[in-house]
């Protein structure tokens, strides 16, 4: 689980800023279930969201995708508007909590290499240096039982653009490996709808209904609770050829060219192909209650149908697995209630067993209410994000202002006492268009 991030120097986020997940209010949990992220349009909530993202992709890629000869050092986004702060490292930690322990991972990394990196675990609250590092020197906590040897041989295998975790991550190594695995397995990112067509998500949830990785019935009940109209779904199988047309047309191309040599290559993997057989396309279909036995598309549905298909995936892969699901403009199409009933799932304890986490940006002020009678968002679970003048962003939580549970923070939002609302003058708008006030 997911107990803090923080990040500097990174996109709009030019001073360190720490996202805590721990409960200011309720002491029966011991992590957060749900952080929303508010903020005006372009204050830096994506930006946030992509500091995580981009943390996981330095420890899973680093070693393996980064430039092995380090020339072009580095792939991270600093604060660009201030030449200053260019040239500054920026700065990533997690606190996590896996299988009771609680560990700190962080590293500082500049435009050509990795600065510093370290990793501590708390059993039994007390510290231990698992490693830290400084530039391309490597020192291990004395509790780290790993032979020598292969100790030696990871640190001569960790470039300088490269973080000594993403290189453990390739070996057993065994008092690293549960960082490492967490990053791999347990964060999940789902960017906004209009960035990630909801097909993608169908596919997937058809996939997951062909291999029985969760219910038919599970799925249908989660459809016919949001009250989408649809009373069925059918999983389709369709032979897909399009990889190996795009062969047959690329021999062509080389017979045409007189390029004899590469079109009998190419022939060649299209007989491995063909004695494979096509692929298969797994296409979800949609029976209507009213239409009877017609089937129908994801293209015909609802802009907020199809975003609801397309979370459906991720979402149950989530709170079956435990993972940390990020989702980026949640009630995209959504109707609030549903979107509430949604971050309801990870916020019920007899529904989340697993202790699943959900991070998400968005603008829908009226889960800072109640509906229906219930809380959608406890206080604690609610931060903001503001942008200075000066292109900088920060992050505040609403515990700040210690509210009274009995606040109404949605109107309290909206009138500008949080803060993280965007300056709108009529004025201006009537301007635009050469109205005189």
């Amino acid at each position: 689980m997911l107990r803090s991030f923080r990040l500097g120097n990174h996109r709009s986020f030019a001073e360190e800023q720490e996202l805590l997940l721990m409960p200011a209010y309720d002491k029966t949990r011991e992590v957060l279930p749900v952080a929303a992220i508010y903020g005006a349009n372009a204050s830096g909530k994506s930006n946030l969201l992509d500091g995580l993202r981009f943390m996981r992709s330095a420890v899973v890629d680093s070693f393996g995708h980064w430039d092995a000869d380090g020339d072009d050092g580095v792939p991270r986004r600093p604060f660009r508007l201030d030449p200053a702060l260019r040239a500054e490292p920026s700065t990533f930690v997690v606190e996590l909590l896996i299988e009771s322990v609680r560990y700190t991972y962080g590293f500082v990394l500049d435009d050509s290499a990795v600065r510093e990196e370290w990793l501590y675990s708390y059993p039994e609250n007390r510290r231990r240096v698992l490693f830290e590092r400084e530039g391309r020197e490597v020192k291990f906590g004395s509790t780290v039982r790993t032979a020598k040897v292969k100790r030696e041989v990871l640190e001569e295998m960790t470039r300088e653009n490269a973080l000594l975790l993403s290189v453990a991550g390739q070996s057993r190594f065994d008092e690293i490996q549960p960082v490492h695995r967490w990053f791999v397995r347990t964060m999940r990112f789902r960017r906004s709808a209009a960035s990630r067509p909801a097909a993608f998500g169908a596919r997937r949830l058809a996939e997951l209904l062909e291999r029985g990785d969760t219910s038919r019935e599970q799925v249908l009940n989660l459809i016919r609770a949001a009250d989408l109209g649809i009373a069925d779904v059918q999983v389709e199988r369709r032979e897909d050829r399009s990889r190996i047309d795009s062969y047959l047309w690329r021999a062509k191309r080389a017979e045409e060219a007189g390029e004899s040599e590469e079109a009998e290559r190419v022939k060649a993997h299209i007989a491995e192909l063909e004695a494979r057989g096509p692929d298969v396309e797994m296409l979800l279909k949609f029976v209507h209650a009213e239409g009877g036995d017609e089937l129908f598309d994801l293209r015909d549905e609802s802009e907020g149908t199809q975003q609801w298909i397309g979370l459906l995936p991720v979402v149950l892969s989530a709170i079956r697995a435990g993972s940390v699901l990020v989702v980026d403009e949640i009630d995209t199409s959504l109707h609030p209630l549903l979107t509430s009933r949604l971050i309801g799932l990870f916020l019920d304890q007899r529904i989340n067993t697993s202790q699943a986490q959900l991070i998400l940006t968005t603008h829908d002020t009226s889960l800072l209410g109640t509906m229906l009678g219930e809380e959608s968002l406890p206080r604690d679970s609610v931060w903001f994000v503001e942008k200075d003048r000066a292109g900088r962003s920060s992050l505040y939580a609403l515990s700040d202002f210690k509210p009274r549970k009995s606040e109404n923070y949605e109107r309290r939002y909206l009138h500008g006492s949080y803060g993280a609302v965007p300056f709108l003058a009529a004025e201006r708008f009537a301007e635009a268009f050469g109205a005189d006030r």
